[in-house]
């Protein structure tokens, strides 16, 4: 009879949990199919794209600016959303619809978010089980990095299309900064408070970093990432002056996986150390 009870018990979360869920931002839709519980998704925000799935689910607007009657339409019982969406919860509260919201700026709140979220969705151990995986293999990224030679690291995010103008970097304090850190890389900008400095390009000059990486066009579903990512390299290649054109080590990258905090988040180290080691080659 004991026995019988806690196996009751056990079953409940999964009795009382969601199972029609509106995701806000690619990162949560991301942790949601990474946990299991992609085929309770009902709605996506306008920027989901991975996993292909989500393609063709209803979208709800963007994650900062969500449509609370395009969501209501979908009847959620659980809609997660990003403490960036202004508004928002107010909205749904007074709709009565069950909401969450979760924060991800940096490296250690996407072990919060899996948590959080996994909590939300009753599925906690998932939740558990996955952030050691992840931890895991980034301890795995870290240890191969130790000891080889740190290499000079600038990363852009934003830009005006076709020029090198209103360029927006990576900072050390970052998410991208950490996972560059966990690289081997090094951020050739000073420590600021703020995540993404605006810089010019006189800054970049000065900098002289060894490595570029610019990520400022997210790639479409279906597009052709190397036409996209010849696009990124472009407009750097006609300035000689800097040592990461000198030496080819200016890199092109479409896929939005770096500046989605999320589920992949080894992946995207592993991306960004596979171009470091590129430079460590060279030496």
């Amino acid at each position: 009879m004991r026995a019988w009870i806690i196996c009751l018990l056990c079953a409940i979360p999964a009795l009382t949990a969601p199972l029609r869920i509106v995701s806000t931002s690619p990162s949560i839709t991301e942790t949601l199919f990474a946990l299991g519980a992609g085929d309770r998704v009902v709605g996506v925000s306008d920027y989901c794209r991975y996993p292909p799935a989500v393609v063709s689910l209803p979208k709800i607007g963007s994650y900062t600016k969500p449509d609370p009657e395009k969501i209501a339409l979908l009847r959620p019982d659980l809609v997660i959303i990003q403490k960036q969406a202004t508004g928002l919860a107010d909205r749904l509260s007074a709709l009565g619809i069950p909401h969450s919201d979760i924060k991800i700026e940096s490296l250690p709140e996407i072990y919060s978010m899996i948590r959080d979220i996994g909590d939300a969705v009753g599925l906690p151990q998932r939740a558990e089980t996955l952030n050691r995986e992840i931890r895991s293999r980034l301890d795995a990224l870290r240890e191969d990095a130790r000891g080889k030679p740190r290499v000079n690291v600038l990363i852009v995010v934003g830009r005006n299309p076709g020029l090198l103008t209103n360029l927006v970097a990576v900072g050390p304090g970052s998410y991208l900064g950490e996972l560059l850190e966990i690289a081997g890389g090094r951020n050739v900008l000073p420590e600021t408070a703020i995540a993404y400095p605006h810089i010019s390009l006189e800054t970049v000059v000065l900098l002289n970093p060894e490595v570029i990486l610019d990520l400022s066009i997210m790639g479409e579903t279906g597009a052709d990432f190397d036409l996209q990512e010849a696009r990124l390299r472009q407009p750097w290649l006609s300035h000689r002056e800097l040592a990461a054109v000198q030496s080819g080590m200016i890199f092109g990258l479409a896929s939005e996986m770096p500046v989605t905090p999320g589920p992949r988040v080894v992946e995207a180290a592993a991306l960004i150390r596979s171009k470091i080691q590129q430079k460590n080659h060279q030496r």
